[in-house]
């Protein structure tokens, strides 16, 4: 998140949110039928939702913005605390969580390079008592919902003396690698050294957890001036560039490229990607830029947000469009086709920032007061197929949901379930093995299903499908079939409770999906009974 939004909202959240016959001949699977999973949408009168999206919301630790609400809490406290946003993530039809754990150059979970983070216990590097990391991502996937860890790469310190920090901590045994700027310390980022020391702990974490994404905001270089002391370091390894600023943006380039080539190497079925500030340059700086009059991420934080998607350096990006639609200086109307054309033809995802932290705040200009504005932004996002998806800062606003804003998302786009994307490198992977359906019986309250996962592994989830009777095969591109997605179990039930009642007739499919996404051949149908 850009600095100025996230100083607008860096407040103590208290959580108020603690929020499954007789089986048909089997049909052939997708693969011989020629059924594409991926085509999404089909013939019919209406919209048709997408059978992928994005649908995540930012967890904030700095500050104990959204978790935990404040320092000091009993390990239990935080982990109910945690089920709460998960329970609010399933209530607002959400598929994704994005939580932070490293927020100041410190950590969620036993870093072999850097100390316990304040915000756990109040005091950095005491030890909380378990691995927060740990039960955020099994629990979470427990509940059938992915994990992107957040990192910010270079932050250490919301203040700015090198003596507060623990004793231990890498800024304290290599003084020369912190810069203090604007009240805040913050790691070099033209040192080589310290480039390499920060992929390698947030690779601690890649590596020792079973995350689905590593993901950065925005904070790259603080600020396009001088304030900013790193003169030292650009004396030292600026030969050859033609002026700071074009140093410091390699810098930033080669964190970028290099992280990608890390994560690749390590994991490469989760999903890399930044939030980047949502203006690149603006036309008048630049004829490739946006049709805006805002702060540049490629002049003021160094950051070409452009160059990274068309150089295919990121499996997505999602650039923080946190202005309303009409905005003078920034108009979200203008800039998700901006954007959408940066990312048309490059394999990159395309998901939008959105600002639920704005809607009906005190001090935002009267737009933010229509109850419908982040509403109308995904219907905007309809007439863009490059937009795959949406994450929305924060989750205590997300809960909050002042004036009906989040409640008019739900109700206008999210009242049907949506798989996660795909990302196009992972398509082609080994698919989860197909699952069987072998009852589908009417109970009191609608349909139960009887599920069994195939093979040694249990996939992630289950996608389930349902058909009217007797209507011939199924579209499975057609999202409008989809009921219901739910973690998967080796041998589950599950109720849909808008099955066919009295004498109405239907049947099922269920589909495995494995944590990249790719999706099993369906189960044979199975009809109500």
């Amino acid at each position: 998140m850009s600095s100025s939004s996230r100083r607008a909202v860096l407040r103590g959240l208290a959580l108020a949110v603690s929020a499954t016959a007789v089986s048909l001949p089997g049909r052939a699977s997708a693969a011989a039928s020629g059924i594409s999973y991926e085509t999404g949408g089909s013939s019919g009168a209406g919209r048709v939702p997408p059978l992928r999206q994005m649908r995540g919301m930012w967890i904030a630790s700095v500050a104990n913005i959204n978790w935990p609400s404040r320092a000091g809490l009993s390990a239990e406290q935080q982990k109910a605390e945690y089920l709460g946003w998960l329970d609010l993530a399933r209530a607002r039809g959400l598929n994704a969580v994005f939580v932070q754990i490293r927020p100041t150059a410190d950590a969620f979970w036993p870093s072999r390079y850097e100390p316990w983070s304040q915000y756990l216990t109040g005091v950095q590097g005491r030890d909380p008592g378990y691995d927060p990391l740990a039960f955020l991502v099994a629990e979470t996937h427990r509940r059938g919902l992915a994990f992107h860890a957040w990192f910010n790469p270079y932050r250490v310190s919301m203040q700015d003396d090198p003596a507060l920090l623990h004793p231990d901590h890498p800024g304290r045994r290599h003084p020369d690698w912190i810069v203090p700027y604007g009240g805040k310390l913050y790691y070099n980022p033209g040192i080589p050294e310290v480039r390499g020391f920060v992929q390698l702990a947030m690779m601690d974490a890649v590596t020792r957890y079973d995350i689905d994404g590593l993901h950065f905001d925005d904070y790259f270089y603080p600020v396009n001036t001088t304030a900013f002391d790193d003169a030292e370091a650009y004396a030292r390894y600026g030969a050859g560039f033609p002026d700071l600023a074009a140093w410091r943006r390699e810098n930033v380039d080669l964190l970028v490229r290099e992280m990608q080539r890390r994560v690749r190497r390590a994991k490469p079925e989760i999903a890399w990607g930044i939030s980047p500030s949502g203006i690149w340059r603006n036309r008048a700086t630049d004829p490739l830029g946006s049709e805006t009059s805002g702060g540049q991420s490629y002049d003021n934080l160094h950051a070409d947000t452009r160059g990274w998607v068309r150089k295919g350096w990121l499996d997505y990006i999602a650039p923080q469009l946190y202005w309303y639609i009409g905005q003078s200086n920034a108009d979200y109307a203008k800039l998700v086709p901006w954007w959408s054309d940066v990312a048309a033809g490059t394999g990159t995802q395309l998901w939008i920032g959105q600002a639920a932290y704005k809607a009906g705040a005190a001090g935002q200009p009267a737009e933010w007061s229509r109850p419908d504005e982040l509403s109308r932004h995904l219907t905007l996002n309809e007439g863009h197929p490059e937009v795959g998806g949406d994450i929305w800062y924060n989750s205590g606003d997300v809960r909050d949901d002042r004036i009906g804003s989040i409640s008019a998302v739900v109700t206008g786009h999210y009242t049907r379930p949506a798989l996660s994307p795909l990302l196009p490198r992972l398509a082609s992977g080994q698919a989860p093995e197909r699952p069987l359906l072998p009852v589908a019986r009417r109970v009191p309250g609608g349909v139960e299903l009887r599920i069994l996962a195939a093979g040694r592994r249990v996939p992630f989830q289950f996608a389930i499908f349902r058909f009217d009777w007797p209507a011939g095969p199924g579209d499975f591109t057609d999202a409008r079939n989809l009921i219901a997605v739910v973690p998967a179990a080796r041998d589950m039930r599950w109720t849909d409770p808008a099955g066919p009642g009295g004498t109405g007739r239907a049947y099922y499919h269920v589909v495995a999906v494995d944590r990249a996404g790719r999706l099993s051949p369906p189960s044979d149908a199975c009809r109500a009974r």
